[in-house]
């Protein structure tokens, strides 16, 4: 797991190289093929309070403002209340329930490798694509982004920095250890800063064909880091709630200052990387061929200022889901146009394809539709539907438990249990959204019919999506020359033990796919005392003592036969049995 350290503007040079020599899965475009780029931007855990557009008199966001006014706003727009499944259903254009993805961390994050993602579809078009960020649907073969139809890829593993799936020295967003096209990268600046620079060099590099750029900030999730200049901007600033605009919802409690402090600074730099990044734009002469969304994956996840929308991150209430939706592109879309019609993440890649000219491959089933009529303002019958939200821990979604179902008049509710087991009683809530959008008053009573009618839709949803494939997580494959040697993190563990405190324990789902002799290492914190490090997988079963103070454990000239299997590593004392940090998997003939 040693990173290669490659120095600005050295790293931004091989990238160019790849991004130039570099062949698409289709057809080569023509020099003068026209269809529009796409910049697909979306931030983590930043509120729809956290810009300045929607209200917040506090925060600094003058180029998301600007981007606001001079694009088609979603005023309904919806994600799910945490941000791998919007992720997985941004790429597939259908509900994250059909792709494997559940949750966020422990295996349930897994996308399965035979969805076809956007950039996919895109390059099979001929179009260049790129990730730079945040990716989040598997770290290992084969469900990287690199295996999901991105040429070019600059990523963080799991879900952020911070997490027990960073490399070993790579776990701040200044200087971070990133991943690029698969390998460890010791980039320099802040993570935000650095995603943004090779974004602008990859457009740069591609300006003369179509291109995909999929920027995905990290921020402004915890851990809460951000350049000094940008905290102090806010450090005296009066954040307390009198301060902020009164309607729908006031806060459950006061928000904390400092924290407030922090995430404002990072949503600032955010929006100078904006700024940047449109800019570059205009200079490369691209801005009117090129279609810019905005949104972001999910409500705030600490208590702030949210324009009043009940709750946040994780919750099926519109502060957890409703969120900024703006589509920016000059000459072709009315700007300051308002879109009043409920929408979600499942329609961006319909509406990406259409856009483009790229047929929907065949075999492919999206959940959403394309938003295009609708952003050009085209005259077409829009018929209602019903948009459905659900998020829980746990390894299986379970029905009734957190969900939404949303209409464009309706929204029926049954918030509990996200976190924690679901009350016997269900408490089943109705908001007449077009004339309650804060949610404030429950019409379930006043309108029986209606709740009946939409939790059976709601069944009848999640009764089709659970039907897709079942809940059986996908496999890390071992063995495989994409990648070899393979990482596994507790990121990727499951097991009812399973989580990232030192004293948990858990297993990985993976495959063998070539038999043959491997190298396997576990790495851990210093032992304290004498202790056993034992590795299961199929048919192998073996245990070594270790002395007082190891870190790690290998076992060499291990033969594995191909197949599936459950990887099981662990360390034992007198007292304790203890989970390990990283099992490092070799292929070596």
């Amino acid at each position: 797991m040693t990173a290669t350290i490659l120095k600005w503007p050295a790293f931004l040079a091989a990238a160019c190289f790849l991004a130039a020599t570099g062949s698409a899965a289709g057809a080569e475009p023509s020099a003068k093929d026209s269809r529009p780029n796409v910049l697909l931007i979306i931030t983590d855990d930043q509120g729809y309070g956290d810009l300045g557009f929607h209200g917040n008199p506090k925060i600094r966001t003058p180029n998301l403002d600007k981007l606001a006014r001079e694009s088609v706003r979603g005023e309904y727009f919806y994600v799910s209340p945490v941000c791998a499944p919007t992720r997985a259903s941004l790429m597939t254009g259908r509900y994250s329930y059909r792709t494997g993805v559940v949750d966020t961390y422990l295996g349930r994050a897994l996308m399965h490798p035979d969805e076809v993602t956007l950039a996919e579809m895109l390059s099979a078009a001929g179009y260049r694509t790129g990730i730079f960020g945040k990716w989040h649907l598997g770290d290992n073969y084969p469900m990287r982004a690199i295996d999901q139809g991105f040429q070019e890829s600059l990523v963080l593993k799991g879900g952020g920095i911070g997490q027990p799936s960073d490399p070993p020295g790579g776990e701040s967003y200044f200087d971070p250890i990133l991943q690029h096209n698969g390998q460890p990268l010791k980039t320099k600046g802040y993570c935000s800063d650095v995603f943004t620079d090779a974004a602008m060099q990859f457009i740069t590099e591609n300006r003369d064909r179509p291109f995909f750029v999929y920027l995905a900030f990290n921020a402004p999730h915890t851990p809460l880091q951000v350049p000094d200049r940008y905290y102090q901007a806010y450090q005296h600033v009066n954040l307390a709630q009198s301060e902020f605009p009164s309607q729908g919802h006031p806060l459950p409690r006061e928000a904390d200052q400092e924290t407030t402090a922090k995430v404002y600074g990072m949503v600032n730099n955010i929006d100078d990387n904006l700024g940047r990044l449109l800019a570059k734009l205009d200079a490369l002469q691209l801005a009117t061929n090129t279609i810019v969304i905005f949104l972001t994956d999910n409500g705030p996840q600490q208590v702030r200022y949210n324009a009043g929308l009940l709750e946040r991150k994780g919750s099926v209430h519109e502060g957890g889901i409703r969120v900024p939706f703006f589509v920016h592109w000059p000459g072709t879309l009315e700007a300051g146009r308002k879109v009043d019609r409920i929408a979600a993440h499942i329609d961006i890649a319909p509406t990406l394809l259409e856009a483009c000219g790229v047929p929907k491959p065949e075999g492919v089933k999206f959940d959403g539709r394309s938003l295009l009529p609708l952003l050009t303002g085209e005259k077409i019958d829009w018929p209602d539907r019903t948009l459905f939200f659900q998020w829980h821990r746990g390894d299986e979604p379970e029905l009734y438990r957190a969900f939404a179902a949303r209409s464009h008049q309706f929204k029926l509710v049954q918030p509990l249990g996200a976190q924690a087991k679901m009350p016997e009683t269900r408490a089943f809530k109705l908001y007449e959204m077009s004339r309650d959008p804060f949610e404030l008053h429950d019409v379930a009573a006043e309108h029986a019919d209606v709740v009946v009618q939409m939790r059976q839709a709601y069944e009848q949803w999640f009764q089709d999506v659970s039907r897709t494939r079942g809940y059986a997580p996908p496999r890390i494959h071992l063995g495989a020359p994409q990648e070899n040697p393979v990482t596994l993190t507790r990121q990727d563990w499951r097991g009812p033990q399973a989580g990232w405190a030192t004293n948990s324990l858990g297993h990985w789902e993976v495959r063998v796919t070539q038999a043959g002799v491997y190298a396997i290492r576990l790495t851990f914190p210093a032992v304290t005392g004498a202790a056993t490090a034992h590795l299961s997988l199929r048919e192998v079963a073996l245990q070594k003592e270790l002395p007082p103070g190891a870190t790690e454990c290998a076992f060499e000239s291990v033969r594995l036969s191909s197949g599936p299997g459950r990887l099981e590593a662990w360390l034992s004392t007198e007292k304790e049995t203890m989970g390990i940090r990283y099992v490092e998997v070799k292929r070596i003939e």
